[in-house]
C-alpha cells in the first residue's frame, strides 16, 4: 500500500484499487479477450449509427490532435 499517500489510516485507496483490479483482470484475460470485446463492441455501434456519426467524430477527432499539435 505504498501508493496510499498516508490517508485513510492505512487502507487502499479508490484509485489503488482500481488500479490493482485493472491489472488482475488484464493478467486473468490474454489479449484475444479484449480484442473480441472490441470486436463486439465495434460491430454494435455500427449497426446504431451511419456514416455522418463516424465522419463527425473523425472530424472531432481530427481538430482536437490538430489543436493539441499547435500546443506542443
Amino acid at each position: 500500500m505504498a501508493n496510499n499517500k498516508g490517508n485513510n489510516n492505512g487502507k487502499m485507496s479508490v484509485e489503488e484499487a482500481g488500479r490493482k483490479g485493472g491489472e488482475m483482470t488484464a493478467k486473468s484475460h490474454g489479449e484475444e479477450f479484449y480484442e473480441d470485446i472490441g470486436k463486439k463492441g465495434g460491430e454494435a455501434t455500427s449497426r446504431n449509427h451511419d456514416s455522418d456519426f463516424y465522419e463527425e467524430i473523425g472530424r472531432k477527432g481530427g481538430e482536437a490532435r490538430n489543436n493539441q499539435r499547435n500546443f506542443d
